[in-house]
């Protein structure tokens, strides 16, 4: 049976595949007042989310994500066998106290912006392989938790460089079932470590670039296809400079994403200049997929999709010992109904 759900190098195909049957996703101002706006489950009037910190605001947000998504499909938390979260911050504290609120057997993950990815397709090995009914994905992230961690506090107003990128405040939830209607997920392809040497820790698109570019071409393989065969490729979140150097990447490999490559960091806010490069953050394309991705898929105007999150796996340590930043990217491939 394992051989059977193995393809290529990298790739597990579900026979049986997972019902993504709900999806939610809860922001800030921001994000609200962006092109994806109406597409919010809940959007908050200012970034502290009716509590007294920022952090506190994140897991708020992350378990509202997760108690809307439950809703959405009629199901509680005893409904739910296994909760996959994660988050920026250190030892994932949103997630953590997220999942103390919500009382599910909680598995904490760590991808940095691919953790919402990552989640889906280890949720998905468990419905498909028949250890667990129903899972639920979830990621998050906010502006102010992660600059005050990453860089600095947001009361410092230090000057921000044209390559970085705005990390949305938001969280998005996806519920997984072995049963009911609604996009199945097909496979999941797990990334491997990629490191080019950057060293800039405001630029996160050239460093995760790479990362994206070998989970693709491994996940093509794999599945004997091409990026014809799919309505969207979405990667998230590259940025504009990011998304630059993987398409200049791919062509060098013979691979042209054109018409069908689109970025979550470039979805989520108009493109201003203190945006800079786009968006960032594990709430990133976890707010993407749930506002836009998913109710497309379910409403059949997408027929394939393949999700591809990428992450920056430095912290501000490693930066400051001048290390360099290793990156990966997930993907799966969703099909609609």
């Amino acid at each position: 049976m394992l051989e059977s759900m193995r393809r290529g190098s990298s790739t597990c195909v579900f026979r049986e595949m997972p019902v993504i049957v709900s999806a939610a996703a809860v922001c800030g101002p921001k994000e609200g007042k962006g092109p994806l706006g109406p597409g919010f489950d809940l959007i908050y009037k200012d970034t502290l989310a009716g509590e007294n910190s920022w952090e506190k605001a994140e897991s708020r947000m992350a378990r509202q994500a997760v108690e809307i998504a439950l809703a959405k499909a009629s199901l509680s938390n005893n409904d739910v066998d296994f909760l996959f979260a994660g988050d920026l911050l250190n030892q994932i504290t949103a997630s953590g106290f997220m999942g103390r609120e919500l009382n599910i057997p909680f598995l904490g993950i760590y991808g940095a912006c691919s953790t919402m990815i990552e989640g889906m397709g280890l949720a998905a090995a468990l419905v498909a392989g028949g250890f667990a009914r129903r899972a639920v994905a979830a990621a998050s992230s906010h502006h102010d938790t992660a600059e005050r961690q990453y860089r600095y506090p947001t009361e410092f107003g230090y000057q921000r460089a044209p390559t970085s990128q705005w990390t949305v405040t938001g969280a998005g939830a996806a519920v997984l079932a072995n049963e009911g209607s609604g996009p199945r997920i097909e496979s999941f392809t797990a990334g491997r470590i990629q490191d080019y040497g950057i060293i800039d820790p405001n630029d996160m698109g050239s460093a995760m670039a790479p990362a994206f570019v070998d989970t693709l071409c491994r996940h093509l393989e794999d599945m004997s296809r091409g990026p014809q065969d799919y309505d969207l490729v979405l990667s998230g979140d590259l940025g504009r400079i990011g998304s630059t150097v993987a398409r200049h990447l791919l062509k060098e490999k013979g691979i042209d994403l054109t018409g069908v490559h689109e970025d979550s960091g470039l979805l989520v806010y108009e493109m201003t200049p203190e945006i800079c490069s786009g968006a960032s953050g594990c709430g990133c394309i976890a707010t993407v997929f749930a506002a836009k991705v998913w109710k497309e898929l379910s409403a059949g105007k997408l027929k394939r999709v393949l999700l591809i999150a990428t992450g920056a796996l430095h912290s501000p340590t490693t930066c400051q010992q001048n290390e360099s930043i290793p990156s990966v990217a997930h993907a799966v491939s969703v099909l609609g109904v």
